[in-house]
């Protein structure tokens, strides 16, 4: 023990001489490394389950008719056809779940357990999002196998667009790309309104380098909204992080649909609950999801697979 007359100051308590009563605290701003914007979820179909049961949706999915002449004396033409559906279903569960013993609940600050339900939320609700884009693989005459079939393209000489083939060329995005798409859409009968492009940050770059796209007409002087930067053509454009890897790594693949191209069915929200293991002295915290993804109008959905 240190000691000292006045007016010497050499025995202080000072924070080396207290140390051990001066805690440990954890940051009350947790943030979580190099979060992933989730801009999918938002712009497709929803349909709510919320407190029905069952676990199956049927949704009636009619063939177009068409306008047929009117003969003089003659009876009108009448059109029938079986109608096709799709169907829903509602079939994937997944949970978040932590346990906080009495002694770390006791000595941590709030934040530990802000932390944890704000990193179940965002866990879950990239795990849908990971669900729609793996819907890609469903886009035209795609079976959900892979990411070869009719809607999936990527990029030929000057950025048109050629069907993919496992093999992701070293073409870059132009113009072309994007006037092709539209086109796309347009000879698929897609409303104009209700339009979206998701872009990994690797085509936002090629993006942000084309002149044309970096005007005023493009961004329209917006804030970054949800991830959205900009509308090309009436299509609005999202980049995300979470757009899905290919090859390895060596590919992601970008998607545009309409917002009825792809369907999200949720029974249950995300939930949060506690319980106190008395076994365990601690508290069982865990929050879960239950949805259901589905193509609705395969014929409507197109992606691009870019390099890495």
């Amino acid at each position: 023990m240190a000691t000292s007359t006045f007016p010497s100051m050499t025995g202080a308590v000072d924070n080396t001489s207290a140390a051990t009563f001066i805690p440990e605290i954890w940051s009350d701003e947790v943030i979580a490394a190099y979060e992933k914007n989730l801009v999918l979820a938002p712009l497709v179909k929803k349909l709510s389950m919320q407190g029905k049961k069952g676990d199956t949706i049927h949704i009636p999915k009619p063939t177009r008719g068409s306008a047929n002449a009117k003969v003089e004396n003659q009876a009108v033409t009448i059109q029938n056809a079986v109608e096709d559906e799709v169907i829903v279903t509602i079939d994937q569960h997944f949970e978040y779940s932590r346990l906080i013993e009495d002694i770390t609940e006791t000595q941590a600050l709030a934040s530990l357990r802000q932390f944890y339900t704000g990193d179940a939320g965002y866990a879950l609700a990239k795990n849908v999002d990971d669900a729609l884009f793996a819907l890609g693989k469903s886009f035209g005459d795609g079976d959900g196998s892979d990411w070869t079939n009719s809607n999936v393209f990527e990029l030929g000489t000057g950025g048109a667009l050629a069907t993919y083939d496992g093999v992701v060329s070293a073409n870059e995005f132009s113009d072309v790309t994007m006037r092709e798409l539209v086109q796309a859409m347009d000879d698929a009968d897609v409303p104009m309104d209700g339009r979206s492009f998701v872009i990994p940050p690797v085509l936002r770059n090629a993006i942000l380098g084309n002149t044309r796209y970096t005007s005023s007409d493009f961004v329209g002087g917006r804030a970054v909204n949800n991830g959205q930067i900009g509308n090309i053509y009436g299509v609005n454009v999202y980049v995300t992080s979470n757009c899905p890897s290919l090859e390895s790594g060596a590919a992601r693949a970008a998607l545009m649909f309409h917002k009825d191209t792809m369907v999200l069915a949720e029974q249950k929200g995300v939930r949060s609950q506690t319980q106190y293991k008395q076994e365990f002295l601690g508290t069982l915290y865990t929050a879960d999801r239950l949805y259901g993804t589905k193509v609705v109008r395969p014929e409507t959905g197109f992606a691009v697979v870019v390099g890495a």
